[in-house]
């Protein structure tokens, strides 16, 4: 089964790659809708996007703690394709498909590996919104492609190239069980840290 991309999200800390694919995607006609630092990478590379606060008309509030936490970005990665009741809702309340979700997540156990951090300061590496992309694209994997690491860039634009911007459904599955794997590991990681921490300084 193969599902055209004509809209994407791309929210990513590691930009290794993303010039030539965020390039690749716009001159195949891709609609990028991105954030904060990607987003603006991605300008100064010559790339059209569309800010997510544009796109959903609400700003990112609390130092970017939310910012693509919106219905109109969710819905759009959640709605199932072929059930009548779902692209009625969609068109009721404006919403439109998101068809490419990229995104790979902040580093926490890089962060807390170095000596001199503080809680604080690990607790804001707790990436929230893109295991929140991740796991919403993995789990409409029928109809959405979901990018988690740049070693599978080359992968999907060759196929989007082979089938008219368009990947296959082997592909989805596959990329959608990494996604699961990535958020699984991140969470045991987070687990550890903060079952390391002594309760005591933190009531100080």
């Amino acid at each position: 089964m193969l599902t055209k991309i004509n809209r994407a999200i791309v929210s990513v800390t590691d930009k290794s790659g993303l010039e030539e694919f965020g390039k690749s995607l716009m001159e195949m006609g891709v609609e990028i809708i991105s954030t904060g630092g990607t987003a603006k990478f991605l300008k100064s590379e010559g790339v059209d996007i569309i800010d997510i606060s544009d796109y959903t008309g609400f700003p990112e509030i609390m130092d970017g703690r939310v910012k693509t936490l919106h219905p109109k970005v969710h819905g759009g990665i959640l709605a199932v394709r072929d059930k009548k009741e779902h692209l009625l809702k969609m068109k009721e309340l404006g919403m439109e498909t998101i068809d490419m979700v990229v995104v790979n997540l902040y580093q926490f156990e890089r962060a807390v590996s170095r000596p001199d951090i503080k809680v604080e300061a690990a607790i804001e590496n707790i990436d929230i919104g893109g295991p929140t992309l991740l796991r919403a694209a993995a789990k409409n994997f029928r109809y959405v492609t979901v990018v988690s690491d740049p070693g599978d860039y080359p992968k999907v634009i060759e196929e989007m190239r082979k089938n008219n911007c368009a990947t296959t459904l082997s592909t989805r599955f596959y990329l959608a069980k990494k996604v699961f794997q990535l958020t699984s590991n991140y969470d045991r990681a987070i687990f550890s840290y903060l079952d390391g921490l002594n309760l005591a300084l933190l009531e100080q």
